[in-house]
């Protein structure tokens, strides 16, 4: 697994209370079912979490992606004051990951989901501008310059989220059924954008 020496954070707003960023881990398994009885996050993500043995597989395979460094998948967290990361009883608020990951390309991927009861509350491009800014830190030395970010034309939230955190509008993306059933759209977020992001929540 990847070391790194404090999680991501987003700050607190007038409303909803600080965010962390910290890795998926097996307890999160039986909260990872209960979140995905949601039809909306069952729409928008290809994994069919039903049980706790898939959503212990699920969990797995974030955990692999870290000790592979090539996929790097974060719960969000709140954190109450004077509380860490792990001291958070509660279920997880999303998730969001950066994929792709490799030293031979200046280009990754990022991606994220919201729990039902956690939208509506900034969470969405508050987690994604902590991992945006975690990303370009953390792989700056492994030449990464650049992130895209893509999702189905239907899914004006995720086009509204990729807006806020500065992920521009650059590409269609054709249709690959059965996972991406429909056309997509690509924004990319480039590294010269200087300093951390913070999207107006």
């Amino acid at each position: 697994m990847k070391r790194i020496t404090a999680w991501p954070t987003a700050p607190a707003t007038a409303t909803a209370p600080e965010l962390a960023l910290r890795p998926w881990r097996l307890e999160d398994a039986a909260a990872l079912v209960d979140l995905y009885r949601d039809e909306a996050l069952r729409r928008w993500t290809t994994a069919a979490l039903d049980d706790e043995a898939g959503a212990d597989r699920w969990v797995r395979e974030q955990q692999r992606g870290w000790s592979e460094g090539n996929r790097f998948g974060f719960a969000v967290v709140e954190v109450r004051a004077g509380e860490s990361a792990e001291a958070f009883d509660g279920p997880p608020l999303g998730h969001v990951v950066l994929k792709d990951v490799s030293p031979d390309s200046p280009s990754a991927e990022v991606g994220y989901w919201t729990a039902a009861p956690a939208r509506g509350r900034g969470v969405a491009p508050r987690a994604l501008s902590a991992l945006t800014d975690w990303a370009f830190a953390t792989f700056a030395a492994d030449g990464l310059t650049r992130l895209e970010l893509l999702h189905q034309v239907d899914n004006t939230a995720s086009c509204r989220v990729a807006h806020k955190c500065g992920y521009d509008l650059t590409a269609l993306l054709p249709a690959a059924p059965p996972v991406f059933p429909l056309d997509g759209h690509v924004h990319v977020r480039a590294a010269e954008r200087t300093g951390p992001s913070h999207p107006a929540w």
